[in-house]
């Protein structure tokens, strides 16, 4: 079957629950979280001071209550939640050991909380407003003249301390939000009690309260309540009298009274919504008040700041902060003209950023706003309502035509329609919806993080666009419409969590920029000590006290350059601008310099490797009784006897017969004005059969009992094409018409599909399905299955062939009442197997050579696919993504299944089966005495060898082998095939725990999960934005993989480099100054413009413009600032200025020309020998910095295609004026002499 599941959508909130974050909290209180208990399950902590429970099925994803959490992963999770409790901010309060109910026991005043869809794990304290902290708080900003506002500012927990008291959760005013992303874990070597691989963030939000009036499970849900009873008194739905609600990050959480805590939302159910029919009857006016009261309006509306809040965030950043007490300082200094010209700098740059956020925002705002009319049905009647009006539970029509976009996540009700998905997935192929049954109702709601795609197939995601929406067939009624439910609004809605993902995009884990910060830190520490050391030095001078302070202050504003944050961006924005031109989008700007230091890349294989259209190569059919595959049937009208060839009586045509029918109705295409659209490989493997198709709707729904279902669709052969059997006997001829009366979708754990089909004038029935050839074992009678089975499916699997199996079953008498009540079990069992249809899956032109440039560059290339492992392994080898003289080795249970934790794997090469590896440590056994010895050197050498895996044998090793064995396979592997989206998702973050950086390149179909977790995750589609992946292509191939790398590479460069030369132009000019300040001198007004102007900052801005090396390299660049190989250059090349520059010094004063400075108390002298030397040698310092910091090769071009640094360079270099000419030549001649 195809990767893709064009029907289904796999997920979009594509993160597993974690067990806990590493992370420590200022404001958790362990004690407060006191145990949930469950009557089906609980996971015990091994600390028996913080016991954690667990509650299967809950929706919040609380600690206390998350779903599927691993133990062994929690244990090692509560060390590190304890430490934050001992370094908690605040006094621990003591709480009150609770019984069940949240009325009887003391509240708590805080909760963690882990929000799966976003990856987060945050801590909620409750506090209030202390009047007294709060008159202090007024008073200290008033008598501090706003300091101590800026500095309670940009150290929130400092005003929290002040001004808050804690409160329990049901009583406080406001509450704090500490928030941490938590990274994956790596080896045990780099985790550490505080994660330094986090960031952490603290809010303050302000809560909603507003009266409600209604029952707890109008808005937690019936689930909640399923507690006991003595809970609640004799209520089993105790009344909400007040709504409490918290919006953060666009995320609604409402608070639970009983269970005294906050709660997600985002995926309540109706306890009404039990079938469709319930479903159908929509809301009335009270009940839509109320909900919006709960769920709010369905407006992804993002909260626009106005022009003086954007100003006021941006001027009172602490950089802006230190600038205006620069501008200050230098003013009383009588430094106007350089104050003046920084001032003008900060101004147009904070204009510049203000206009760019409010540009962004308002695109942003466009991209994600939109409202248009739909028809609700509302007490009984239908209504015209704007789309911002509906809330969950609304039933609307979809068939409108003026309804383009879908205004909110939903159900299907009736009728069916084909829409777009490439906004969310990346998928380009159109998704075809059917309606909802029963049956996948009770996926409504579950914690569980991803789409099931039972449920996918009948669900509607906000902002998809609609291709087609056809009314159902409900006989002569003319009124039928097709109809959808609403079941998530606003932000809650899968488009709400494309823009969240935008506006709070996810941390990185990157240590450059926390490290460029620790390092200014440190900067500013050695401002300290030569404010120290000028100070004394004024005070011994006799220096006046304004002029001593002046002068000592002015060192700190020299050492920490305000500039260094924006230079650090430099490199990102440049590459950001030319991948754009590439057809190349990022979401995420902050992922394109980890794309510099990817070292593992795992590609999907159809669509990205391979072409997504396949070309069939022909059929082979099950010859009986001989019970063998016959020759290739290249031509469907080869299948069957006619005008091609006459009836050969020793063939059984009726298996001829039955795999063309499976080819003609078993599949999932739709007809939008003439064009067939699905997945690829449907569309040509019908389109070989020549066929016509017909779609004749869907009905009303499933729970419809009275009218018979007719067919979904009707498939007919070409005029004049003989397919009935009897015909060629001489029966009468009649037209044959083939009804799909129900259809089963592929599902990617099952690997195969089927449908039921009617045929005309006869009053019975057939199954037929297709799949994977691995699963026909499981669902034909092995009677049916040939002798050469395996010979065949090796020979063309091996060959890189896809292979696709049918099978059939027929019913003998077939009604409607029958065709409703079959399951998928009963339909898929005891059938006859019919043959193989064999498709080619050719590489796309650009990847073999993409592999190969990657492979040259030392980047390892991993296949992840759904597809069979032969010809996952075959296709491998063609595009040299597996070295083909180099043994590869396939594992398969010699004893039990991956169900079984006692079972055995047996690794064989599939070259040579006598090659094996050893099953603890999978390192190769030696070689047995009749190996093939024709074979190649370097194949017999055992040692040269990858390894592929199956998915069930990846889910047994993750499971159930020892460590030794996955570090192994993780590090062999190379094809992973038969994956579920869920194990590859797995996979990347099994890449990431053994410390690869892991980049994934899908289409987008089943990789979401895979694509999020990779730490670049390239998507190839045709949006521009894709909640998919941080990188969008629209070129579809992997040829832009290496474009991200290459981009990502010189980018990470490029902010080494201008670190590198603002800390050098920090050391130069600081260098500069302490000696003039020796004498009380210090550089004058113009020669500090000219240097930070015209000098230091076109260069720092020009040497990030050189574009990335054309070809990838093996070796990789650094990523960490703190490192020897990073600083002992850097302090090396500081200490040789600051060599030239003291020679320079002492050299000057001993000219019969030197002019000493003459000491004035009151101002600074300018005009002597020492100044001149050292402004001369320090410029041209800063000019052969910026050169020797300008990386090429190998990961940037060279200078010279760097047009403007190298004019820039030339410029600056030039002196400036007759007299400074003169004076440099004297210079310069007397320091040679």
């Amino acid at each position: 079957m195809s990767e893709s599941i064009p029907s289904s959508v796999t997920g979009f909130a594509h993160r597993r629950p974690r067990s806990d974050s590493v992370a420590s909290f200022k404001y958790f209180q362990e004690e407060d979280e006191s145990p949930d208990w469950s009557e089906d399950q609980a996971v015990v902590d091994d600390d028996e001071s913080a016991i954690s429970f667990v509650k299967p099925g809950e929706s919040s994803y609380d600690y206390d209550a998350e779903p599927a959490l691993d133990s062994d992963e929690h244990r090692r999770s509560s060390a590190y939640s304890r430490t934050g409790a001992e370094d908690s901010l605040l006094l621990r309060r003591e709480s009150a050991k609770s019984d069940f109910s949240g009325f009887e026991r003391e509240s708590r005043t805080s909760q963690k909380l882990y929000i799966v869809s976003e990856d987060l794990t945050i801590v909620i304290a409750g506090f209030s407003t202390r009047n007294l902290g709060f008159a202090i708080y007024v008073a200290s900003c008033i008598l501090t003249l706003g300091l101590a506002y800026l500095v309670l500012r940009w150290l929130p927990s400092w005003r929290v301390r002040l001004v808050g008291t804690s409160r329990p959760l049901r009583d406080c005013d406001w509450v704090v939000i500490e928030v941490r992303s938590p990274f994956r874990r790596r080896n045990s070597r780099a985790v550490t009690k505080r994660n330094q691989n986090q960031w952490g963030e603290m809010s303050v939000q302000n809560l909603g309260r507003e009266a409600y009036g209604q029952g707890l499970s109008t808005v937690f849900g019936q689930k909640t309540l399923k507690r006991r009873s003595s809970e609640y008194d004799e209520d089993d739905d105790p009344i909400l009298y007040e709504l409490c609600t918290l919006d953060y990050r666009y995320i609604r959480l409402c608070y639970h009274p009983v269970r005294d805590k906050f709660l997600l939302g985002s995926d309540w159910t109706d306890p009404s919504w039990t079938s469709v029919k319930s479903m159908r009857v929509g809301l009335d006016s009270e009940e839509r008040h109320q909900r919006e009261q709960v769920f709010g309006r369905n407006e992804i509306n993002i909260e626009e700041k106005s022009v003086f809040q954007l100003l006021v965030d941006e001027a009172l950043h602490p950089f802006y902060i230190f600038q205006v007490a620069s501008l200050i300082l230098w003013s009383l200094d009588e430094y106007y003209y350089y104050a003046i010209c920084i001032f003008l700098i900060s101004v147009v740059s904070i204009t510049t950023t203000l206009v760019e956020t409010r540009a962004t925002m308002k695109r942003l705002r466009e991209v994600s706003r939109f409202e248009c009319g739909v028809r609700v049905l509302s007490n009984g009647f239908w209504r015209q309502v704007s789309s911002s009006e509906l809330v969950p539970g609304d039933v609307y029509e979809i068939s409108d035509p003026s309804l383009t976009h879908f205004p909110c996540d939903g159900l299907l009700l009736t009728g069916d329609c084909i829409v777009n998905e490439s906004m969310l997935t990346g998928e380009s192929v159109p998704v075809s919806k059917i309606p909802v049954i029963k049956e996948s109702l009770h996926l409504l709601g579950n914690s569980s993080n991803m789409m099931p795609p039972e449920l996918a197939k009948h669900f509607l995601f906000n902002g998809t666009k609609i291709i087609r929406a056809r009314r159902p067939q409900e006989g002569q009624d003319e009124e039928a419409v097709a109809l959808a439910i609403v079941i998530r609004t606003g932000f809650n809605t899968t488009k709400g969590a494309l823009v969240r993902s935008m506006l709070f995009p996810k941390p990185s884990g990157f240590k450059f920029y926390r490290d460029a910060f620790r390092y200014i830190s440190v900067m500013a520490g050695v401002a300290a000590v030569g404010f120290v050391a000028s100070f004394v030095n004024f005070v011994r001078l006799g220096l006046a006290w304004h002029l001593i302070l002046v002068r000592a202050l002015d060192l700190i504003t020299i050492v920490v350059p305000p500039a260094l944050p924006a230079t650090l961006t430099i490199g990102t924005n440049f590459a950001l601008s030319r991948l754009k031109k590439k057809d190349i989008f990022c979401i995420s700007p902050q992922r394109v310099n980890v794309g510099g230091k990817l070292d593992i890349l795992c590609f999907d294989k159809t669509g990205t490797l391979t072409e997504d259209g396949l070309d069939v190569l022909g059929v082979r059919v099950v010859h009986r009784p001989a019970m063998r595959f016959s020759d290739v049937h290249e031509d469907a009208q080869m299948l069957l006897p006619g005008a091609s060839y006459e009836m050969d009586p020793t063939v059984d045509y009726r298996i001829h017969q039955a795999i063309l029918y499976t080819m003609a109705t078993c599949h999932s295409l739709r007809e939008v004005d003439g064009e067939l659209l699905g997945d690829p490989l449907d569309v040509k493997m019908f389109e070989f059969t020549d066929w016509r198709f017909e779609e004749m709707g869907q009905k009303a729904g499933d729970d419809d009992e009275g009218a018979p279902p007719g067919p979904s669709a009707i498939a007919r052969p070409p005029l004049g094409f003989n397919t009935r059997i009897e015909e060629v006997e001489g029966h009468q001829d009649t037209p044959v018409e083939l009804g799909v009366l129900k259809s089963f979708e592929f599902v990617s754990q099952l690997r195969r599909a089927s449908v039921v089909v009617g045929q005309s004038g006869s009053t019975g029935g057939d199954v037929y399905v297709k799949g994977a050839p691995e699963c026909m074992n499981e669902i034909c009678d092995p009677q049916t299955l040939p002798n050469d089975y395996e010979d065949l499916l090796g020979y063309y699997t091996h060959r890189g062939f896809r292979v696709i199996a049918c099978a059939t079953k027929h019913i003998t008498s077939l009604d409607w009442l029958q065709v409703r009540k079959m399951t998928r079990q009963n339909a898929e069992s005891d059938l006859t197997f019919l043959g193989f249809i064999i498709f080619e899956n050719k590489l796309k032109e650009a990847t073999t050579e993409v592999i190969e440039e990657l492979n040259e560059a030392n980047i390892r290339n991993v296949m992840c696919t759904g597809d069979n492992i032969l010809t996952a392994i075959s296709v491998a080898r063609e595009c040299n993504l597996i070295d083909r003289t180099a043994h590869c080795f396939v594992p398969h249970f010699l004893e039990g299944d991956f169900r079984d934790p006692k079972a055995r794997l047996q690794w064989r090469s599939i070259d040579n089966m006598l090659f094996e590896l050893d099953e603890h440590t999978l390192m190769p056994m030696p070689a047995p005495a009749e190996a093939d010895a024709s074979l190649p050197p370097d194949v017999s050498n055992v040692w040269n060898y990858s390894l592929a895996v199956s998915g069930d044998v990846f889910r047994w090793v993750i499971e159930y082998a020892n460590p030794e064995v996955l570090q192994r396979m993780l590090a062999k592997g190379q094809v992973f095939a038969r994956m579920s989206p869920d194990e590859k998702h797995e996979l990347v973050e099994k890449f990431q725990s053994i410390d690869y950086c892991c980049g994934f390149c899908g289409d987008g179909a089943n990789d979401c999960g895979a694509l999020k977790a990779a730490d670049v995750g390239i998507s190839l589609s045709e949006a521009e934005a894709s909640v998919a992946a941080p990188f969008t292509s629209r070129v579809f191939d992997i040829s832009c993989v290496p474009e991200v790398i290459r981009e990502g590479r010189a980018a990470l460069v490029t902010s080494f480099c201008c670190f590198k030369y603002m800390s050098l132009y920090s050391a130069i000019q600081f260098t500069s100054v302490s000696f003039l300040y020796a004498s009380a001198s210090n550089l004058g007004d113009f020669q500090f413009l000219f240097i930070d102007i015209f000098l230091v900052l076109p260069v720092a801005i020009f040497m990030g413009w050189t574009g990335a090396y054309p070809t990838l390299c093996a070796k990789r660049p650094t990523a960490s600032l703190v490192s020897r190989k990073v600083l002992t250059p850097l302090m090396g090349q500081i200490l040789l200025c600051i060599l030239i520059q003291a020679i320079g010094f002492v050299v000057v004063r001993r000219k019969s020309w030197y002019i000493p400075p003459v000491l004035n108390t009151e101002k600074s002298n300018i005009e002597n020998s020492e100044n001149t030397t050292l402004y001369g040698v320090s410029s041209f310092q800063y000019i052969f910095s910026g050169i020797v910091l300008s990386v090429g090769p190998p990961f940037r071009q060279t200078m010279r295609n760097n047009l403007p640094f190298v004019v820039t360079v030339v410029t600056t270099s030039l002196p400036h004026g007759k007299k400074k000419r003169k004076e440099y030549k004297l210079v310069l001649a007397d320091m040679r002499m």
